[in-house]
């Protein structure tokens, strides 16, 4: 479908203060569409990039009633007060009264619409806004006290959209899931109890990266295709939680928690030069949360940096009665007690096989001279195959459970299979690149008996792919790229940390991963943060700083 392109500016002038409506009508996308045709990254070769079953200008709706009176005067007075600081900085301007929660919140929510309004600069990055944030900012300021004492208290945080909220719908990106309405997550629940804002859900790729096989990252039928800020048509944003690095590097709110099943943390926080952290199974609930696999699913945080990725952490971790891989005793963490000398020591294990990527051969040598002792370790073969089929078995299972106990829908929709019917009676509309896995998923016929022999090699192999090596040379940590090594450290149930490492010639960003045993979180954020410290490469994207 072709559009004319009309973006439309009024502004209106209140008691001296100017507060800007923009409304936005669709364009003619022909053009970028014919010249992605021929894109050598096939992921790049997109069909649409707008949505045609969210109308902007809804989700707009709810950011005009919040910021009437504010405009882009108070939007660069604040500024400097804001833009990529961290968590802990931010909270000292509000000590120092040179902003508010309130004002915080207003500052974030004007910034999205002046980037997602514009032709030139949108990434469609954001499915839906709480239209209570103001309101709950303002409480924040009215109820502080020292007794307020977690600092995610009055900060704006964006959710990947298969996390459940009361306030907004939660749609895993999926036209079928439009008007779907729950009750919190859990992890929302914790955020809440601790103060911290939800500003709004995200973009991400439809059913978290497992509904089309081949399709771009960060499509859904509802919010289009998400951008990458570094490089709107250019780069990958990775998947599936595309929308949350891609806001996190716009700077749309301090944090966002994004999910991963095999890589979906990791990846879209290389892409787009944010810090990402897939946690271990039982680090944190997955009650509320639309899953593909009970096995390998997880939230995680992801910021700007560490300290932010710590904090975020701590905010939405602990035990859930509902989910039974939670874990009753954990120790929060210390962000205090980071230090800059935390690599000095530590033996890191680096796969050969990558020493002839220059950007991480460059990073090793400094890890080097920093104090870090590095130990070269040969990568061992892992028969995944099977594992689309082992996706396939938990989710067959795991949607409906999900449907079933949260979902607004479930009368009409109980199965995947109801789900595939629905997709097809408007498939150009609601999958334009086919739903080969989903029906994949239909057609799945594997027995409770094989599927626990698969799942027990899987976790067999992927845990001596990095035990063997860990043991052997007494390893804090192994070194990886980007998502190279998540598939592995998920069935291994191992957690991930991805940190930027750096940029391409073509200027695309890349991520180092750190990856330990489990529950070793803490000592991967320590090794993160001196890392971020002695290699301090984050650049924000050009034209969103």
């Amino acid at each position: 479908m072709k559009f004319s392109y009309l973006l439309i500016a009024f502004v209106f002038f209140s008691c001296g203060t100017n507060s800007t409506k923009i409304v936005w009508t669709p364009y003619d996308e022909t053009p970028e569409i014919e010249r992605l045709a021929t894109n050598e990254n096939e992921r790049m070769r997109f069909k649409l990039i707008q949505s045609n079953n969210l109308d902007k200008n809804d989700i707009f709706k709810s950011i005009h009633k919040q910021i009437e009176n504010f405009g882009e005067e108070e939007y660069k007075t604040l500024l400097p007060y804001i833009l990529d600081k961290d968590i802990l900085t931010i909270q000292s301007n509000i000590d120092a009264k040179k902003l508010n929660y309130e004002k915080l919140t207003k500052w974030y929510l004007y910034r999205i619409l002046k980037f997602e309004s514009n032709r030139e600069t949108f990434l469609n990055a954001i499915l839906s806004i709480n239209a209570n944030a103001v309101a709950e900012a303002k409480l924040r300021d009215k109820n502080r006290t020292k007794s307020n004492s977690h600092p995610i208290y009055g900060m704006p945080v964006l959710l990947k959209d298969n996390i459940n909220t009361k306030e907004m719908p939660t749609t895993a990106g999926a036209v079928v899931l439009k008007n779907n309405t729950t009750n919190d997550a859990f992890i929302v629940d914790q955020l809440k109890n601790k103060g911290g804002i939800i500003l709004g859900k995200v973009n991400l790729s439809e059913w978290a990266y497992f509904l089309c096989d081949g399709c771009p990252s960060g499509y859904s039928a509802l919010g289009g295709q998400t951008l990458n800020p570094y490089g709107r048509t250019i780069f990958d944003t990775g998947g599936s939680s595309s929308g949350s690095g891609v806001a996190v590097a716009a700077n749309y709110a301090v944090a966002a928690v994004g999910s991963e099943t095999s890589g979906s943390i990791i990846s879209p926080s290389s892409q787009n030069s944010i810090v990402g952290l897939k946690p271990t199974i039982g680090k944190v609930s997955r009650t509320g949360i639309i899953p593909i696999s009970s096995t390998l699913d997880t939230a995680g945080p992801m910021a700007k940096n560490v300290i932010d990725t710590a904090i975020l952490l701590s905010a939405i971790m602990g035990y859930d009665s509902e989910d039974t891989t939670t874990v009753r005793s954990q120790d929060d963490i210390s962000w205090d007690k980071f230090s800059e000398n935390a690599l000095k020591g530590k033996r890191i294990g680096v796969f050969k096989a990558y020493l002839s990527n220059p950007i991480y051969q460059k990073t090793i040598a400094n890890l080097k001279m920093q104090g870090v002792e590095i130990i070269e370790v040969e990568s061992q073969n892992v028969n995944f195959n099977g594992f689309v089929t082992f996706l396939n078995a938990d989710m067959k299972v795991d949607l409906p459970k999900y449907l079933k106990s949260y979902s607004s829908v479930y009368e009409n929709f109980k199965t995947v299979d109801d789900i595939v019917t629905f997709n097809k009676q408007d498939s150009i509309l609601r999958i334009p690149y086919g739903q080969a896995l989903f029906e994949g998923i239909v057609a799945e016929t594997i027995s409770e008996e094989d599927f626990a022999k698969l799942k027990g090699t899987f976790y067999s192999e992927a845990v001596s792919f990095f035990e063997t090596p860990m043991k052997k040379h007494d390893l804090d940590a192994i070194v990886s790229i980007n998502n190279y090594n998540s598939g592995h450290a998920a069935m291994a149930k191992y957690p991930c940390l991805g940190v930027p490492m750096g940029y391409s010639d073509t200027g695309e960003p890349v991520g180092i991963t750190f990856i330990a045993r489990p529950f070793e979180e803490e000592k991967l954020l320590q090794i993160g943060y001196a890392f971020e410290k002695l290699n301090p490469v984050r650049i924000a994207p050009k034209g969103y700083n």
